[in-house]
């Protein structure tokens, strides 16, 4: 899987979540991880949510596809991604 994010957004994800992108992309690697459709917020591209486990947790990836690229828009650990995953 290719990545890409906007630096950023990647900085101001770090100091509101305490998560990098980087360390957002092992949430992909999870061969458990769900992906779902984030129909709330995707009136002007489709959005999506991956929700999988990393080494510190559940961890809650927003991206888009884009160019044939995983793009990154946020992450963090939250508890109703984990509840999710959980069930």
């Amino acid at each position: 899987m290719m990545f890409e994010w906007d630096e950023g957004k990647n900085q101001l994800n770090i100091m509101k979540h305490g998560v990098s992108f980087e360390e957002a992309r092992e949430a992909f690697d999870d061969p458990n991880r769900l992906i779902h459709y984030d129909e709330g917020h995707s009136q002007e591209e489709d959005r999506y949510h991956c929700i999988g486990k990393t080494n510190v947790g559940v961890l809650t990836v927003r991206f888009i596809y884009r160019n044939g690229r995983i793009r990154i828009i946020g992450a963090g650990y939250w508890r109703k991604g984990k509840k999710l995953y959980e069930e």
